[in-house]
């Protein structure tokens, strides 16, 4: 495609230094434009005047043109938030209108449902050959804001946000979901031809991951952090993530405490954002004592070692309707350093994956009998540990690497939205 020089608009509702748009974002535009095309990206920034100095958005703006990326942001509004949402998508689509017309943008590109409405609303009010919508969905965007508890169920401002929803579904020219499960729902006539019954392409791609982030997660650096954080011949669990919302730190205590109870040199190894409150004290109620668990924020790139300090991971996130249509980062992340899972069911595709390839443990309540159950199941998985170490990393190869997967998938579905009329 690189000779026709299509050109592509990444409209995202984050800021640059966001951690999701760091890893996940920017990793995927670099794969898109492996196909030919050209990529800017818009962002909206918080207080930009007062987080980012001149120099460092020039210094910013030429690192990123200097991989192919073109760089532009707006200011994000917060409060009141309706009305300042609503603001934001004004100026994001008059953004777009007049770049896209001035620029001959071919696709427009939107990361979940507030900037597929700019690039709608900014289609509307074009004339001629207009660019192509790509619904980059992700999740069930209002589903998920009422099983959070932060709308109300069938309330007003979901029945709105559900009705434009079902205009940006019929407005858009190709979808990006990140489950078989959110497909099935949506468009399952897809899952055979990879189109929808309007003829307009849909994929799947979950949250993938750059492997070799985690070829650092080896027996050295097993070594060297095990020494480092006293956890000796110990057998180590590790947890990643925030909790609460979704993320249920009080039944991941409980796992932990069935864990000590099952082995009483258990060593809890937790990496988190959230406030060390939320989870410590759930810990200390289950028998964990200083020296028996290690609570902390660390950096995106210090990950895989950790990581390579544990012998299993544990994903535990609320089964609600809206997590159907969930890909956790954090799963391929433990899957790529060889760490067998012990999960729930009703996340996205995990159950199924999880089974299929054989790299860990699906629970279905979160009892005392199912924890014990998971972990007896985990110790007949772990008795022969090379070969589920292999199983968990292949699954991340075949199932989540950024290239053979996410990169592949988004060029094709690429290709499809340039050469469709």
């Amino acid at each position: 495609m690189g000779e026709n020089n299509f050109k592509t608009l990444y409209l995202c509702y984050f800021g640059l230094r966001e951690p999701l748009v760091q890893t996940q974002v920017l990793s995927y535009l670099r794969e898109i434009k492996k196909g030919g095309t050209d990529v800017s990206i818009l962002t909206f920034e918080p207080n930009p005047k007062e987080n980012w100095t001149a120099e460092q958005i020039k210094t910013e703006k030429q690192k990123l043109a200097s991989e192919g990326i073109e760089w532009n942001f707006l200011t994000y509004h917060k409060r009141p938030s309706a009305p300042a949402t609503l603001f934001d998508v004004l100026c994001g689509a008059f953004f777009v209108w007049r770049k896209a017309r001035r620029e001959k943008i071919n696709v427009i590109h939107a990361r979940v449902h507030i900037p597929a409405l700019m690039g709608a609303l900014a289609k509307k009010f074009m004339f001629g050959r207009k660019p192509k919508l790509l619904f980059d969905i992700r999740g069930f965007f209002p589903e998920e804001y009422t099983d959070a508890g932060i709308w109300k169920e069938n309330g007003g401002l979901y029945k709105t946000v559900k009705r434009i929803e079902k205009w940006l579904l019929k407005e858009a020219d190709g979808f990006v979901v990140l489950t078989e499960r959110a497909r099935q729902i949506l468009f399952p006539e897809s899952a055979e031809t990879g189109f929808d019954k309007l003829k307009r392409p849909v994929e799947v791609i979950p949250c993938c991951v750059d492997l070799k982030r985690f070829e650092a997660a080896n027996e050295d650096s097993r070594r060297e952090m095990r020494q480092k954080l006293n956890i000796g011949n110990r057998f180590a669990v590790v947890y990643v993530g925030s909790f609460g919302g979704w993320y249920m730190a009080r039944e991941t205590a409980d796992f932990y405490g069935e864990l000590k109870r099952k082995k009483a040199d258990a060593f809890a190894l937790v990496l988190t954002q959230s406030k060390p409150e939320m989870i410590e004290p759930l810990l200390r109620e289950q028998g964990y004592k200083d020296g028996d668990f290690f609570i902390q924020k660390v950096q995106p790139a210090e990950i895989p070692q950790y990581l390579s300090a544990a012998d299993a991971a544990v994903s535990f996130i609320k089964p609600c309707y809206s997590k159907q249509a969930s890909s956790p980062t954090k799963n391929a992340e433990y899957l790529a350093c060889g760490l067998p899972l012990v999960v729930n069911g009703g996340i996205g595709d995990t159950t199924e994956l999880t089974e299929a390839d054989k790299t860990g443990v699906v629970i279905e309540n979160f009892s005392a009998e199912d924890y014990r159950n998971a972990l007896e199941s985990l110790d007949n998985l772990l008795e022969n540990k090379i070969e589920l170490a292999e199983n968990c990393r292949e699954s991340a190869r075949k199932r989540f690497d950024l290239f053979n997967v996410g990169g592949k998938r988004y060029r094709r579905i690429y290709q499809r939205l340039l050469t469709k009329d």
